[in-house]
């Protein structure tokens, strides 16, 4: 299954292409990435980026590259399960100079609209507890901090994404 194409106002979710990953390995280089896991060399870059792309065959979620409607890559949201978390969780990244204009925010609420709409009941975000511009985004989308989830880092807090309480996305628009 190929990844669904989103639009939202601003912004176009779509499948990843091979050369997003130049965009990726740039990122990662630097400091934004400080406080994600970041891969280790360029084939654990390949591997992060492959099973992102890879997800949609074999679990029906994966990555979005996240692109400005002139199709500038500005970033990631990603609904992931590797073996290693202990849940289904919503991830974001953004590139350098596309931080502080709601852009996280809409690329989010979209995928979090796309995943209710699956029937997803909860999505979790394990955010580097000092990483206050992912919590606030967190907060913002209606994530509430669950100090009793099961975590697999401990430098991570754990925020949970729910639907509103009819099961209806409106707690994110």
């Amino acid at each position: 299954m190929p990844a669904p194409t989103l639009e939202t106002p601003r912004l176009r979710l779509r499948g990843h292409v091979l050369s997003d990953m130049d965009a990726f390995a740039a990122f990662f280089k630097g400091e934004r990435a400080a406080l994600v896991d970041s891969p280790q060399n360029k084939t654990h870059l390949w591997y992060g980026f492959s099973s992102e792309v890879g997800s949609w065959d074999l679990m029906g979620f994966g990555g979005w590259a996240i692109e400005t409607r002139d199709g500038q890559l500005i970033g990631q949201i990603a609904i992931t399960h590797p073996p290693h978390f202990p849940e289904r969780e919503i991830g974001w990244i953004l590139f350098d100079g596309f931080e502080g204009q709601g852009f996280a925010t809409e690329a989010a609420t979209a995928a979090l609209h796309w995943a209710w709409e699956q029937g997803m009941d909860t999505l979790v975000s394990y955010i580097e507890r000092s990483n206050t511009r992912s919590i606030a985004l967190a907060e913002r989308l209606g994530a509430v901090l669950d100090p009793e989830a099961e975590n697999y880092d401990d430098d991570d807090v754990v925020y949970r994404h729910r639907p509103d309480a009819d099961g209806n996305p409106e707690a994110y628009a």
